[in-house]
């Protein structure tokens, strides 16, 4: 019986999709003088920050590159973000089954609880591992397992969800279920992570609560 639903943040409850385009190209227009194509952006969905900045611009001081990103992603989130249709009553479905829900990102917990607080969702979740609680990151299993054990978790009563093949994998390395969800924008090619295998695919948020009463 599943009883604990660890979520992937950014492209899973949270339509950041945006936001996180215009900062990258941003980025890229601060660094390199022109703006890159879409799928260039979205193929790096899930990696860690820093590390993705340190190879997209190799010339740059990585934390350098960071704050010019996050400085107007902060600047552009109220206009830009927002949760995806049906977030909120799948969440609430989901406590009132008496699952435990908590958030697995590469995010940092200060922006990720902004736009928690922003979007009204905070009291939803039991707890959090974000890019602040672990020096390796999806697809790692490690930030999935610490995940789990503070939620008082197992590999046989929990599931991951998300969107990318970074959350799919690490799912796949730490022993979990997993349920890829069909309103992504990412790439399911992506030769940095491997084979990600999900155990299943939704369609909408309700399909999650569905999912779970028969497993």
């Amino acid at each position: 019986m599943i009883r604990n639903i660890l979520f992937d943040f950014d492209g899973t409850l949270v339509n950041t999709n945006d936001v996180i385009i215009a900062s990258w190209q941003h980025t890229y227009q601060t660094y390199l003088g022109h703006e890159v194509s879409v799928e260039r952006i979205t193929r790096c969905f899930g990696e860690p920050l820093l590390l993705t900045m340190a190879r997209e611009f190799p010339e740059v001081d990585p934390e350098d590159a960071a704050v010019t990103y996050r400085t107007f992603q902060v600047k552009e989130a109220e206009k830009l973000v927002r949760l995806f249709p049906g977030i909120v009553d799948m969440l609430k479905a989901l406590k009132e089954a008496g699952c435990q829900i908590g958030i697995v990102t590469s995010r940092t917990r200060e922006s990720a609880l902004r736009y928690m607080n922003q979007l009204n969702i905070t009291s939803y979740f039991d707890d959090m591992v974000n890019c602040d609680d672990t020096d390796v990151h999806k697809p790692n299993p490690e930030p999935l397992l610490l995940a789990m054990k503070k939620l008082g978790a197992t590999a046989q009563d929990s599931i991951m969800v998300g969107d990318s093949p970074f959350d799919i994998k690490c799912a796949n390395n730490a022993g979990v279920r997993s349920a890829l969800v069909d309103w992504r924008i990412t790439s399911d090619e992506n030769q940095q992570v491997g084979k990600a295998v999900a155990d299943f695919t939704i369609k909408t948020p309700m399909d999650l609560v569905e999912l779970i009463e028969r497993l």
